[in-house]
């Protein structure tokens, strides 16, 4: 593995740093330093499986996009960049809908079938309390959870009355400003909270804004109508506003309701690396919640859950030159989507050492669109992309956990019911299946913890991979694939030596009938095929003393086809990021704040799909800087810059299941990610 992990491409700058922060360490740390410093509620916390981000809405403060503050702090997760907000993950190789995503355990679903609106982008780090990410076919409450589940809990109201503004400047005129609101009682409290951002096209590190990225491209013919339209060129990358409202009640004794209501609006979205960009982008999302807790032997907690969630999202060429002179040929993709759930959960105790859970889960999406074409494509208004198609899902779920001494068994169970069904001539799809998973955790000692586990989870395709289809009539979507079975194992160690602490786990996934893009077909262009996904991660501090520690992450990660796909003969699997590494030496200096040095670095990216459409991508090494300081008790001003040295790179893959530019010649536009960016968030909390 070493002789190709090429990570040492950090440069002798690079190695110069690394050096000099381990000379610094200057006395020596006992044991009871590190337990002392991993305890710290300030250090985020690593599950036995799976990773939690903790005090988001503090700390993610240089971007209110969600995945990208995914990608920073969860080795496993990459980032898919498609603009400068509403960006895209892949969790351990695998992304779009074998990614399963819950907010306060209620679902949004993108109505776009490109992904420019992914669950994530519907909410900002500014709102967000908590994410756990769970790796692994280890959640049986959720329906579709394939190689992972991404938890996001929402901030919850407190008593009393509490309210923040922050404001956050940055280059290319980013802005942002926020107010959130929250009081109350023992019996009534509530949050409120709003936001406004926007921010004109970022540059690469060649200098290049969206536009210029495309014009790199050197695209002719019909080819090069993609480009912007002149007056078009320099327009804001996004503009985004949201409200998050939630209130609790607790009228009664043991029990608590709580409503939410968040809103997203979001206009002329641009994704340079697409055909179109999003005219708006609006979505809802209601939940309700109710726990009734001690009702009896058989119920210490029963959960009756809610949600509704829309979206839509309309795609449009108006600010391309394929619209035509004033966009008088302009062609729109509008969709919609929603998402109905139902969920009944009671937890129980058996004994003093076994606990267990029981549920029903109940969820209907419906997902439509079409194509509207103005002037000489009018031909196309009210072809069907995808034609009104539900999914509707009824489960029966349950998980138990065992407690002995030093070890600890859990083992959950689930049983899905799937119809998914189009309004049009398509056929119907019917899917029946079980899930679960064993893991187990033992602490060997008080320095050491072993864990291990083994699941099956499964995923049925979507309205897209099922039936969407092309402006033009022509399928694209694949009515006979079969559903996606994930069998993994997981493995690893959870240690603290006398002078680090770190977590190493290791994975092996078998996918059967794995949904996949075949670029080689004329239509019906996703299959099912058999694949494997390996790797490792690795993640860790060093406290050099009381106010000085290191965190690191490394992640590793192969995947294989079994075999070629009919015309192919690339056995690569797509959307397989290289190895990666971050380091960051942080300094909590005089008890006013914090200062960071990180570095991230990611191999070359050499094991592709070419015959999707995936290229080699060279490494890169990039450094970030970022103080925090708290000038009050009550106001903080936090300045960083990224990108140190304005390095050119991307993170991100052009595997074809997204439609991307192609510059006539088989080339897929691949964005590169910022240059130099400083910004600067200031925050008044009281």
């Amino acid at each position: 593995m070493t002789s190709k992990i090429k990570l040492l491409n950090l440069s002798t700058f690079s190695l110069a740093v690394i050096t000099s922060i381990y000379s610094l360490q200057a006395v020596a740390v006992d044991e009871q330093a590190i337990n002392d410093f991993i305890e710290d509620d300030d250090i985020p916390s690593i599950s036995v499986i799976g990773t939690e981000l903790t005090d988001v809405s503090n700390e993610q403060i240089k971007s209110a996009d969600v995945a990208e503050a995914l990608s920073r702090n969860v080795p496993s997760i990459s980032l898919i960049r498609r603009s400068g907000i509403a960006n895209d993950i892949i969790l351990r190789g695998q992304s779009k809908d074998n990614i399963n995503v819950t907010i306060d355990n209620a679902k949004i679903y993108g109505a776009c079938p490109n992904r420019m609106d992914p669950p994530t982008s519907h909410i900002l780090t500014n709102n967000i309390e908590s994410i756990e990410v769970i790796e692994g076919p280890y959640d049986v409450e959720n329906f579709g959870t394939l190689s992972g589940i991404v938890k996001v809990k929402m901030v919850q109201p407190e008593e009393d009355l509490h309210g923040e503004v922050s404001v956050n400047f940055g280059r290319w005129n980013y802005q942002k400003q926020a107010v959130s609101l929250t009081g109350g009682n023992e019996k009534v409290r509530g949050i409120v909270s709003v936001s406004q951002e926007s921010s004109d096209q970022y540059e690469d590190g060649d200098g290049n804004d969206f536009a210029e990225q495309i014009d790199e491209l050197g695209l002719t013919g019909p080819a090069s109508m993609v480009q912007y339209q002149d007056q078009h060129r320099n327009m804001d990358a996004y503009d985004k506003k949201t409200f998050m409202g939630k209130f609790y009640f607790n009228l009664i004794d043991n029990h608590e309701m709580a409503i939410s209501y968040t809103a997203n609006r979001s206009d002329d979205v641009l994704y340079p690396s697409s055909k179109m960009d999003a005219s708006y982008d609006d979505s809802n999302m209601v939940n309700v919640e109710y726990a009734i807790k001690h009702l009896g032997t058989f119920s210490k907690q029963l959960d009756l859950q809610y949600y509704h969630s829309d979206v839509i999202h309309p795609m449009s060429t108006k600010y391309r030159l394929s619209s035509g002179p004033n966009s008088a040929n302009e062609v729109v993709s509008k969709l919609n989507t929603s998402m109905d759930g139902v969920k009944i959960k009671n937890a129980f105790d058996i004994n003093a050492t076994l606990e267990g859970v029981v549920g029903l889960d109940y969820s209907e999406r419906n997902w439509d669109g079409k194509y509207i074409g103005y002037g000489l494509k009018r031909g196309i208004t009210d072809n069907k992309s995808i034609d009104n198609v539900d999914t509707d899902n009824v489960a029966i779920f349950s998980e138990f956990e065992k407690r002995y001494d030093d070890l600890t068994i859990t083992a959950g169970a689930r049983y899905d019911d799937v119809s998914i069904k189009p309004k049009g001539s398509q056929k119907n799809n019917d899917y029946n299946y079980f899930s679960g998973f064993i893991k187990g955790n033992y602490e060997y000692n008080h320095r050491t913890t072993l864990f291990a586990g083994f699941g099956k989870s499964s995923r049925v395709p979507d309205a897209r991979e099922l039936y969407w289809k092309m402006s033009n009539g022509m399928e694209g979507g694949n009515p006979d694939l079969d559903k996606t079975d994930n069998y993994e194992i997981d493995f690893g160690v959870d240690h603290n030596f006398k002078h680090v602490s770190f977590k190493t786990t290791l994975f092996h996934s078998w996918l059967k009938d794995y949904i996949y893009y075949n670029d080689s077909k004329m239509k019906n262009k996703q299959v099912n095929v058999d694949a494997k996904i390996y790797g490792f991660d690795i993640t860790g501090l060093y406290p050099i003393s009381d106010e000085l520690y290191l965190d690191f992450g490394i992640a590793y990660q192969r995947g294989k086809k079994d075999k070629a796909l009919a015309g192919q003969t690339d056995k690569d699997l797509a959307n397989i990021a290289p190895t990666t590494m971050n380091l960051a030496l942080n300094y909590d200096y005089m008890e006013n704040g914090t200062a960071k040095i990180e570095l991230v670095a990611a191999d070359r990216w050499d094991n592709y799909d070419e015959d999707n459409g995936e290229q080699e991508i060279a490494g890169y090494g990039i450094m970030n800087l970022q103080v925090r300081h708290n000038v009050t008790k009550i106001f903080e001003v936090t300045v960083g810059v990224d990108n140190v040295f304005d390095k050119t790179y991307a993170v991100n893959n052009t595997y074809k299941d997204l439609i991307l530019l192609t510059d006539g010649r088989g080339d897929v536009m691949m964005m590169n990610e910022p240059g130099r960016y400083y910004y600067l968030n200031a925050a008044l909390k009281f």
